[in-house]
């Protein structure tokens, strides 16, 4: 067994013992089973002092490669793998159970108990011949088709390979600044180094907890909230509590106590048309959280995505647009809007926090997809998005009035909720004698599908007398059909309920 030693270099000579030693076991060079030089001998033969072989003997202990039989030797335990033949792996019956990868001991345990059940109700609600309440998505109908095919033509006309090109890690140059005027339009002060752009704003709240958030940390949230916020916050090891809401939005009176007992690294809001409950939260606690967020030094992030689906009334200014003190983090994501499965989202925030963003967006993209940001460059910059936000909100308000007129039955039976002023969600009380489970069952057995309100309470400790129903997505024929099923459903579980 040669050990050669480099001496007056960086590493340490047991350090080199060591590795050269393990790689002759790995390699096989020395077989299962070979007695080693006694710390003694081993320390002569290569002019060292024999503590120096012990702290390589043990350490190769520690590793498994070798086992100490005190007073005696040190003998190679590193073993002959047993071979299975490819003709065994393919034999089922020969083929034992102690051979296969056990996936259960191997997957992190938080992905294996993570909650799914609202991505599963979300995936199936779309399967063919049903009907849809349950998604939050802009419809096919309002696509403007013929605005994305004349746009489109003229990219492709301009016969450039910027389209096919890799992009920007923090998104088309000629696009931020594009999103920076809109953002204006919005009362919303910002510069093209201070936007990031992403694939949809689930990404980029993931994105922010992982720059934000160690295990242990706390954060603060409005109740009911989207899982997709929560389970975030739980798989960074994160601890969420919950604030409650009226129909004014996140009831703020209560923050200051929960900020100096639990220190949270942020307060998430939804602020417009809130999901699932589409309230807009109010300009008066907008500034209290604000003046909260000063006082504390707490970062606030604003999802902001449902602010132009406006029916009624003025439009509330955001957070953002409030924000003097640059302590708000904005989220912004275009699926209700524009075609969803394009994916663009953005988010603005101060320069420091962007460039951390950028760097993260960097390991985990070589490119951000090209074309639709190309797209949306060209809607933002002739006009075009202004143009048929006028539209889409004219179409969302006709299928919010139709499906309210629609449920009116449903409400004679004692369902209630709140008409809302814009976004796209009816968030809806059952009456307090009807049977959950019999009425989930009956819906889906009739072919209409929701999402049920315990969903939207991490806690599970309410909502089980909520639904959120979606009108963005389902066309009218589907709500004017899906809604009078729903409220056979609802009738039918009264009647069973006991």
């Amino acid at each position: 067994m040669e050990i050669v030693i480099r001496r007056g270099g960086g590493t340490p000579i047991y350090v080199q013992m060591r590795n050269q030693i393990r790689d002759m076991i790995l390699k096989k060079q020395i077989p299962d089973g070979f007695v080693l030089p006694s710390e003694r001998a081993l320390a002569k033969q290569i002019g060292v002092h024999r503590n120096t072989v012990g702290k390589v003997y043990s350490e190769l202990c520690a590793d498994g490669l070798i086992k100490a039989y005190r007073g005696v030797c040190y003998r190679v335990s590193y073993p002959e793998e047993k071979h299975i033949s490819f003709t065994e792996v393919n034999d089922r019956r020969s083929f034992k159970g102690s051979a296969l990868i056990f996936w259960q001991n191997i997957i992190k345990e938080e992905y294996i108990n993570f909650e799914t059940t609202f991505d599963q109700l979300f995936s199936q609600s779309y399967a063919a011949g049903n009907i849809s309440f349950a998604g939050g998505i802009t419809p096919p109908e309002a696509y403007g088709r013929d605005d994305l095919r004349r746009i489109m033509s003229a990219i492709l006309d301009e016969n450039t390979d910027a389209i096919y090109e890799y992009t920007p890690y923090q998104g088309l140059y000629s696009l931020r600044r594009n999103i920076c005027t809109f953002l204006s339009g919005k009362g919303v002060l910002v510069r093209p180094e201070e936007i990031q752009i992403l694939p949809e704003a689930n990404q980029a709240l993931a994105y922010l907890i992982e720059l934000l958030i160690k295990p242990g940390d706390t954060v603060l949230s409005e109740e009911p909230v989207s899982p997709d916020v929560y389970r975030e916050v739980a798989l960074a090891g994160a601890r969420l509590i919950t604030v409650p809401m009226d129909d004014k939005g996140m009831i703020c009176s209560g923050l200051p106590g929960l900020v100096e007992k639990y220190h949270p690294k942020f307060i998430y809001v939804n602020s417009s048309f809130h999901d699932p409950t589409g309230i807009a939260m109010t300009l008066e606690r907008k500034k209290q959280l604000l003046e909260l967020s000063y006082r504390y030094h707490i970062p606030v992030v604003e999802t902001d995505g449902a602010s132009e689906i406006l029916f009624e009334g003025n439009p509330i200014p955001s957070l953002k647009s409030l924000d003097a003190g640059n302590h708000v983090i904005y989220i912004y994501s275009f699926a209700l809007t524009f075609a969803p499965g394009l994916g663009l989202a953005f988010l603005a925030g101060p320069k420091p926090l962007m460039k951390s963003l950028r760097h993260l967006v960097s390991l985990r993209f070589i490119s951000l997809d090209s074309l639709p940001q190309h797209l949306m460059n060209r809607y933002l910059e002739d006009g075009t998005y202004l143009r048929n936000l006028k539209s889409i909100c004219s179409l969302y308000k006709e299928k919010r009035d139709l499906m309210c007129h629609e449920l009116e039955e449903a409400v004679r039976t004692g369902l209630s909720y709140s008409k809302p002023r814009g976004g796209v969600y009816l968030w809806c009380q059952l009456p307090d004698t009807v049977c959950f489970k019999n009425f989930f069952d009956r819906s889906r057995h009739k072919g209409v599908s929701f999402i049920p309100g315990n969903i939207f309470y991490p806690f599970g400790n309410e909502g089980d007398n909520f639904i959120r129903l979606n009108y963005s997505y389902p066309s009218k024929e589907q709500i004017m059909q899906g809604i009078p099923l729903l409220t056979e459903a609802l009738k039918e579980s009264m009647e069973k309920a006991v």
